[in-house]
């Protein structure tokens, strides 16, 4: 699993043959057949893999009060996660399967912490818009910042204001009126 995790995560899907992957992993193409039925479905598995993961880490975020707060944890566990397992996390999102948002969230579908939140955040009044788009657009900031660390984009302080004022932006951008001076924040080092 893990010569194949780095092979699609650093090379062309196409250019990645159950034949290489056996002899990266010392081991035969049949036992890869036998395995996983193929290369689609050594795809299929880790990513599977890596929505277990990143699953995993973003329900270890202790919930509060306050939907906001909990917002920003998870887009940190997320960032956290991206960082720490990014093999996993190209081939979850870069390419080597297809990822498609949709309305539709699956029982261990890493995105049901964050649609949870949504949810609470509108039901409070916080954020005002449809949870889908709202999730879609904090994942789409989230993604974006994650992607440009992981291939060296950015770093260091310049990593953190980029992702602290982005998800801010972004929450203040789905605002309620009255939430919105709260979510505005003059030093973006904070």
């Amino acid at each position: 699993m893990a010569c194949a995790t780095e092979m699609f995560a650093t090379r062309p899907q196409e250019s990645v043959t159950v034949r290489a992957l056996a002899a990266a992993a010392g081991t035969s193409t049949a036992a890869v057949y036998t395995l996983f039925q193929g290369k689609d479905g050594l795809i299929r598995e880790v990513r599977d893999q890596a929505v277990a993961g990143l699953f995993q880490d973003l329900t270890a975020v202790p919930g509060s009060e306050a939907a906001l707060a909990d917002l920003r944890a998870l887009a940190a566990a997320y960032r956290h996660w991206g960082r720490e397992h990014r093999h996993l996390y190209t081939v979850l999102f870069g390419g080597a399967q297809s990822f498609v948002p949709s309305a539709w969230v699956g029982e261990r579908d890493p995105v049901r912490p964050l649609v949870a939140a949504i949810d609470r955040a509108v039901a409070d009044h916080i954020l005002a818009g449809d949870t889908t788009l709202i999730a879609v657009s904090l994942w789409v900031a989230l993604h974006g910042l994650v992607s440009l660390e992981l291939a060296g984009g950015l770093d260091g302080t310049a990593a953190d204001t980029a992702f602290r004022s982005s998800i801010d932006a972004v929450l203040r951008g789905w605002a309620t009126p009255a939430a919105f001076p709260g979510l505005r924040r003059t030093d973006p080092a904070q």
